[in-house]
């Protein structure tokens, strides 16, 4: 595993059903809302401070995403991607990196494609069954309740990174 981790430099991740845990409230005129997991967002974070980017490719449209997407400094969104691969192929052309250097967090069949192409691929453990197929790792937590936190510290693990990332936290 520790093969597949170390060269990550990108983490990109789906929203409904990874970053989320699927749900989706509209209220009485229509407005959208999500519930995001504030230890993934921390999660999120503390892999930017180790120099890790995160990106967003998600099939569906809502602003709701934007806001979190600002809200964690992500700058890399693409929305209403209903073909994830060219968004992908976008990310590797505007990022000059490679499949191997390239981590993927999805849930379903759209995600697949670019599961099959990454250096990492992680599915929620409620995943759809294609999902967790195609991943090299599926995690012990549903999607939108601390999934990707669980990837983010994988990848922080396998980078040789945690120990510099936590010390902020004296843990040690």
């Amino acid at each position: 595993m520790d093969k597949r981790l170390a060269p990550i430099k990108l983490l990109l991740l789906d929203v409904d059903g990874v970053m989320t845990d699927g749900g989706i409230i509209y209220d009485g005129n229509g407005l959208e809302t999500k519930v995001f997991n504030v230890k993934d967002g921390h999660g999120i974070k503390m892999l930017q401070r180790a120099g890790i980017q995160v990106g967003i490719i998600t099939g569906r449209s809502s602003a709701v995403v934007n806001v979190r997407a600002q809200e964690l400094g992500i700058e890399l969104v693409y929305q209403g991607a209903l073909r994830k691969l060219e968004s992908y192929e976008d990310v590797k052309r505007k990022t000059g990196l490679g499949d191997s250097q390239i981590a993927y967090v999805g849930d379903d069949v759209i995600d697949v494609p670019v599961m099959r192409r990454v250096g990492f691929a992680a599915a929620p453990r409620d995943a759809l069954a294609e999902a967790r197929n195609a991943a090299h790792y599926i995690t012990e937590r549903d999607g939108g309740r601390g999934a990707v936190r669980e990837v983010c510290d994988l990848i922080l693990k396998g980078c040789g990174k945690w120990d510099e990332v936590v010390a902020r936290y004296e843990l040690f």
